[in-house]
Formats: structure tokens, sequence, C-alpha cells
């Protein structure tokens, strides 16, 4: 199983969950930040640790080898993660996936073909693995999942042009993507795309 921590709402009572997955090289503790930083009182978010070791941090694929096998192997934990919130009370419409760069890609290649629907999913500097064979194997209820996307237009590391023609293939199969192009590089740009996170998450729990 995946390591994970979960950060409590301020409402005790609150079943709204975002599950977190980090980056290349980075851990749980890389996001500790954001509950605080999205200041949203009822949201509890579930901190999870990739599974493979790399350079002091974590990642969820070998991005310079065989990449498809560790994104099946991780695919295959995070839906085990799911299934174990859902027996814990953590319903799967109450939960948004939320995951930058590597975290990105398997937010998106989860929340295309786990079975059950989420409030949300949320995907920040990533892109989609084969998503041509992806679109062919989605889950019954893919269409109905809701996405936001961002990505930066000056990303050095997973080129902008690339992402927005896979963008625009999965919007093409009717995928639902609210997509942002934000001037920025790698990372996550501060308040004014915090702001856009947050507003999506109080839309997806309607408001």
């Amino acid at each position: 199983m995946l390591e994970t921590q979960l950060v409590p709402a301020q409402e005790k009572h609150s079943r709204r969950l975002m599950i977190v997955l980090h980056g290349l090289g980075d851990s749980m503790e890389g996001y500790r930040w954001l509950p605080p930083a999205l200041g949203l009182p009822w949201l509890n978010c579930l901190l999870v640790n990739a599974p493979d070791p790399y350079f002091g941090g974590y990642a969820w694929y070998d991005f310079s080898g065989d990449a498809g096998t560790g994104v099946e192997r991780s695919r295959a934990l995070l839906f085990e993660l799911l299934d174990e919130q859902r027996k814990r009370g953590w319903p799967a419409e109450q939960t948004i996936l939320f995951g930058f760069s590597q975290g990105c890609l398997m937010t998106i290649e989860v929340g295309l073909r786990y079975p059950h629907l989420f409030a949300g999913l949320v995907g920040i500097s990533g892109y989609a693995h084969e998503p041509e064979r992806l679109v062919r194997e989605l889950s019954p209820v893919a269409l109905q999942q809701r996405f936001l996307i961002t990505h930066g237009t000056d990303d050095p590391l997973i080129p902008f042009a690339a992402v927005r023609e896979q963008i625009n293939l999965l919007k093409a199969e009717r995928i639902h993507i609210e997509w942002h192009a934000l001037v920025k590089a790698h990372t996550i740009a501060g308040d004014a795309e915090l702001a856009v996170i947050r507003d999506f998450v109080r839309a997806r729990y309607g408001g």
C-alpha cells in the first residue's frame, strides 16, 4: 500500500477529500503547504508518497526508461488506495484527485480509468501517458468526469505545445476539461493559480 497522511478539515464531519499526488523527486512533505494555502475549511487532504525512491524523494514511474510499467503499477496502487478510502467512508463522488507533474499524469490516468465518478480531477504541469490508447480504454464514467488542467507556457521540462495537443485530443473525445494556459515554468504559480484551483474545487462541491 502507498504511504499516506491525512490532513483533516477544520470542519470535523466533512467527508470532502482531496488526494494529493506529488511530482518526480518530491514527497508528501512538499505539499503540506497546500491545505492552508487553499483555505477551504471543509476540505480534508490525503497526502500520498509515490512508491519508488528517487534521489531523496519518490517517483510514480521511470520517465527515462519503461514508463508504461511504472504507470500501470502506480495506477493499480492508486485504485487500491481509492477502494480503501471508499471502504473507510470517503466516497469517490466526494473526492478530488490532485496531481503535479508525474502526479498530474497519474491523475489523468486514474481519472479516465477508475470506474467510479469523482467530484473532480486537477492536473498541474503534466501530460497524458499514451493518450490515444487511453481514449480507447476509458471507464464507463470517464465522459462524466470533470477535469481542471493547467500548464505553463514557459515550462522547460514538459513542452507546452505538446501538452496542448494532447488536451485537444482528449477534448475531441468529449472529455470535459477546463484548460488554463498560464505564464509560468514547471511550478504552481502562486496565488493566481491557487485561485483557479480553489474556484474549481468550490464549484465541484457546489460552492
